[in-house]
């Protein structure tokens, strides 16, 4: 088990490479514009094998995107959460939840709720002005993830290097998903935390 799990360790750290990898240039055409989003890497390109940009709208399509943007940096927190745990407190970090002061459990409920409702409010049309038949339907002129948070002055101001940026973090975001699902089942399996699979 121990020779698996470094396995694919490894194997994910190599598939993180792609993350610096240069964007597709062929990408195939699309009505609403989804081969020209960030994300599409050489050497897959424009990969969508369940059609689900070609059957998407525009709205649709970006509320795709701000999802799987949103889930991705919720998955590179979790992966570095998980590792930052288990070297703190031993056991798997799914054993800590039940261990969790409830103080820490409503703060965090509030921070979530608090970001959340910024986040809606700076990225979706309000509900009176939408069309019924387009339920959730972002601004115009938002970029899906782009809350204009950067205390640190990380986003660039060229169009180009801003698009490669935002591919980075999609794949390093789609990297975290797999490795977030990879190592909860791994601890649910053996109930051993990741770092004693990797170093114990």
């Amino acid at each position: 088990m121990k020779g698996t799990t470094i396995y694919f360790f490894l194997a994910s750290v190599a598939a993180s490479v792609s993350a610096f990898s240069e964007i597709a240039p062929n990408a195939p055409p699309a009505s609403n514009g989804a081969q020209y989003m960030p994300g599409a890497v050489a050497p897959l390109g424009f990969w969508d094998p369940l059609g689900f940009a070609s059957n998407a709208d525009v709205n649709t399509l970006k509320r795709y995107r701000e999802a799987e943007i949103v889930h991705g940096r919720v998955a590179m927190l979790v992966t570095v959460g998980t590792l930052a745990g288990e070297s703190l407190h031993s056991g798997p970090v799914i054993s800590h939840l039940s261990i969790t002061p409830k103080p820490l459990w409503v703060l965090l409920l509030f921070s979530v709720s608090f970001i959340e409702l910024i986040r809606a409010q700076i990225g979706w049309v309000e509900p009176e002005l939408v069309p019924p038949d387009q339920p959730g339907m972002l601004r115009a002129n938002y970029v899906p993830g782009n809350l204009g948070f950067d205390p640190l002055n990380f986003a660039p101001r060229d169009p180009l290097e801003f698009k490669v940026m935002q591919t980075k973090e999609l794949q390093n975001g789609r990297l975290a998903m797999i490795a977030a699902v990879g190592i909860m089942a791994q601890e649910v399996v053996d109930h051993k935390g990741i770092l004693e699979h990797l170093f114990g």
